[in-house]
């Protein structure tokens, strides 16, 4: 019977130590290509593309390139001491085997069943569409909008709302369903409703004042939900019009009564 030499103990080292490389090259290439989908959604929201398109895909594409790398792992380590077994038998003399390749090949596994979990998990990983809905909003927050959280639904807060307007004799000009508008061409967007209304009294002396705040009447009231299914009720702050259109300060009330429709909206 021949015998095993150091020269196969080597090489079996070396062999592992080479499928534990591709298994990591795998899991590291898996990583990229799954965020690169969400790479290309923020460059589209900065370019303000008109068509936008989803790249969930790459998520999933990247997950399977993280699962074969693990595979790979596992696969090598039971290999090799498989093969390290046969070469001690076919030795007998001491045993030579070196288990720190069984040990990194079991760690990088691990580490990619880690981040394959981490991907799917990650809200901002699955829903690259409502990420980019949340971060406007938030830009928005910084340019005058106030947020306002709802304890009711969507629906429930619009309805509340046309009713508050109802019993103030204020004007419902429009009521525009973003999130129905964008169904009825296929593309999913969370529940979004824009009231628009207003009173002339209030609106016209506004703009004979300053004509340039026509574009900001009639008042808005933006009701949405965010990725967690929080709803928030959204508006231009008094202040920020007032700033924008330089706005005399006696006719503020004229605009800040949004703050107050909003409020009652959200008891």
């Amino acid at each position: 019977m021949q015998t095993a030499g150091m020269s196969d103990f080597l090489a079996a080292e070396r062999t592992v130590l080479a499928w534990i490389r591709t298994g990591l090259a795998l899991m590291g290439f898996g990583f990229v290509v799954a965020r690169f989908g969400l790479f290309l959604q923020q460059l589209q929201a900065i370019q303000h593309s008109p068509s936008a398109q989803s790249y969930g895909l790459s998520l999933w594409f990247g997950t399977a390139l993280i699962a074969v790398g693990v595979v790979v792992n596992l696969l090598s380590a039971r290999n090799h001491l498989r093969l390290m077994r046969a070469l001690e038998r076919a030795e007998g003399d001491h045993p030579r085997r070196s288990n720190q390749a069984v040990i990194v090949a079991v760690f990088l596994a691990l580490v990619g069943l880690a981040m394959a979990i981490y991907l799917v998990s990650v809200p901002g990983s699955a829903g690259p569409h409502r990420q980019n809905n949340e971060a406007s909003m938030k830009t928005a927050t910084d340019k005058g909008i106030i947020d306002k959280p709802s304890n009711r639904s969507v629906e429930q807060t619009v309805e509340r709302l046309k009713n508050i307007l109802q019993s103030k004799g204020v004007t419902l000009f429009a009521l525009v369903d973003h999130s129905g508008e964008a169904e009825k061409v296929g593309m999913k967007m969370s529940p979004t409703k824009l009231l628009i209304f207003g009173n002339p009294k209030a609106g016209t002396p506004l703009m004979l004042a300053a004509p340039s705040v026509a574009i900001d009447l009639p008042l808005k009231i933006l009701v949405w939900e965010d990725g967690q299914g929080k709803v928030w009720v959204s508006y231009n702050s008094a202040g920020y019009l007032q700033e924008r259109h330089g706005l005399p300060q006696n006719l503020l009330p004229n605009i800040a009564v949004v703050e107050a429709l909003a409020a009652q909206a959200v008891e």
